[in-house]
C-alpha cells in the first residue's frame, strides 16, 4: 500500500513540478521538529530520478552551461559559484542581466537531504527547484521552447540525452532531472562533526566539545537546528534586520517591487513594504510573514553571508544576533517566541562558533568543464 500511495504522490509530483516527489519525503519521511541530532547517511536516491554515472556527467555539463537560461549568459553555477561555497558572495544573489536576485543565494552542498528547497521552501524536489531558478524572472529568465531550440543544436547534447533517457531532442523536463542527479553528489558528509557523531570522539577539540554542549543546551540551538541536516525544515521570523539597500539602491528597489507584485501581494503592500514577507507570498496569511525555512547549518563555514538577506558576514556576527535575542523587523507581531536573549558569555560565544565551524568539512571545489558546441543539423 505504501508503494502505491508513494507512487500517486510521485505522478501528482510530475504533473505539477516538472521533476520528482521529494527524494528525501522518500528516504526518511517529514521533517521531525524532535529529529535526534545524528551524522549524515545515504544520499537518498529517489525511485523516479535514479542516479547514473551518464546521467550525472550530463548534469555536471548542463550545470555549467549558460544556455539553460534566457540569454544564454548566466548558468546555474553563476549564482552557486564553487569558489563562493556552491553559492553567492553577495548579500543577495546576483540576477538575470538587468535585474538583480531579491534574496541570498544559499548553498547547494548537501541540498540532496532537504525536501523544501528555496528560503521559503517553494520547491519541494531538486528537479523542481532546477526548474523554478531557470526561468524565475529575476533569476534564469528562460524561455522553455527557446532552451530546449539550443539543446536541439548541440550533437554532444543531443547524443547524451538520447543514452541516459532516450530521447529523440533533449527535453527539459529530462534536463532538470539531470541537474538534479548532479546535485545529488555534491554532499559534505565527512566533517569533524560527522565523525564525532560516528564515535570518534577526538574529531572534535575541546572548544568545539564545549561549543557543541551550549548548542545543545544554554544556546538552544538544537530547539530548530536538529536532525541529520540541522534544520527542522519549519519556517520563522528570527527579526532579521531588513535590507537597507531595498530602500536606496534603484535596480534592487524595482527588483523588490516587482516581486511583491508578481507573488500577488494587494497594492497597499506593494506601495509600503519594506522587509521581505516571506512564507506570507506562499500562504497569503498574515501570521506567516516574515517566516523563513530554518537554515541548514552544514558547510556555513564557505557561505557567508548568511540569513535570506544575506545579513551578517560572519559566523560570529550570527551567533552575537541569536545572543541579543534576535532583531527587529516590520512584522514583529510574527516573530518567533523561541528567540530569546541566551546571556552567552565572550567565552561560551567563541566556543559555539568554533562549533559551527566543526559542521563543515574540506571546501569542495571543481573546475567548470569544457562544454558542448553548436553544430549544423545534419
Amino acid at each position: 500500500m505504501k508503494a502505491i500511495q508513494y507512487m500517486l504522490v510521485a505522478a501528482l509530483a510530475l504533473m505539477l513540478f516538472g521533476g520528482t516527489a521529494p527524494s528525501s519525503a522518500f528516504a526518511a519521511g517529514d521533517p521531525d521538529e524532535d529529529a535526534p541530532l545524528a551524522a549524515l547517511g545515504k544520499v537518498p536516491d529517489p525511485p523516479d530520478n535514479v542516479m547514473t554515472k551518464e546521467k550525472i556527467e550530463l548534469g555536471k555539463l548542463l550545470f555549467f552551461d549558460p544556455r539553460i537560461g534566457g540569454d544564454a549568459s548566466i548558468s546555474c553555477a553563476d549564482c552557486h559559484d564553487p569558489k563562493n561555497g556552491w553559492a553567492d558572495p553577495g548579500e543577495v544573489s546576483r540576477g538575470y542581466p538587468g535585474t538583480i536576485h531579491w534574496r541570498n543565494s544559499q548553498s547547494i552542498i548537501n541540498s540532496a537531504y532537504l525536501s523544501k528547497l528555496f528560503w521559503a521552501g517553494s520547491s519541494k524536489s531538486l528537479e523542481a527547484q532546477a526548474k523554478s531558478a531557470a526561468s524565475g524572472g529575476v533569476a534564469g529568465n528562460g524561455e522553455f521552447d527557446v532552451m530546449e531550440a539550443r539543446l536541439a543544436l548541440i550533437p554532444e547534447y543531443r547524443k547524451r540525452f538520447r543514452k541516459v533517457f532516450g530521447d529523440e531532442w533533449p527535453l527539459l523536463f529530462n534536463v532538470w532531472r539531470a541537474i538534479a542527479a548532479f546535485e545529488r553528489t555534491l554532499v559534505d558528509t565527512n566533517t569533524p562533526y560527522d565523525q564525532f557523531m560516528r564515535g570518534n570522539k577526538n574529531a572534535l577539540n575541546a572548544q568545539q566539545k564545549a561549543g557543541f554542549e551550549i548548542f545543545k543546551g544554554k544556546g538552544n540551538c538544537v530547539e530548530c537546528h536538529n536532525g541529520p541536516m540541522l534544520t527542522d525544515e519549519k519556517y520563522y521570523n528570527l527579526g532579521v534586520p531588513r535590507h537597507e539597500a531595498w530602500a536606496d539602491d534603484g535596480l534592487k528597489q524595482i527588483t523588490f517591487r516587482f516581486e511583491i507584485y508578481a507573488k500577488g501581494a494587494n497594492e497597499e503592500m506593494y506601495r509600503t513594504v519594506k522587509d521581505d514577507p516571506g512564507m506570507y507570498f506562499r500562504t497569503k496569511e498574515e501570521k506567516d510573514k516574515g517566516k523563513f525555512r530554518t537554515a541548514p547549518l552544514r558547510y556555513t563555514k564557505y557561505t557567508a553571508p548568511y540569513m535570506h538577506n544575506g545579513a551578517f558576514f560572519t559566523l560570529e556576527e550570527v551567533v552575537d544576533f541569536y545572543n541579543a535575542g534576535g532583531g527587529k523587523n516590520e512584522f514583529d507581531k510574527n516573530k518567533t517566541d523561541i528567540i530569546k536573549p541566551l546571556n552567552l558569555s565572550d567565552k561560551e560565544k567563541a566556543d559555539l562558533t568554533a562549533f559551527l565551524e566543526a559542521l563543515s568539512g574540506k571546501e569542495i571545489s571543481m573546475k567548470p568543464p569544457e562544454l558542448p558546441k553548436y553544430a549544423t543539423l545534419k
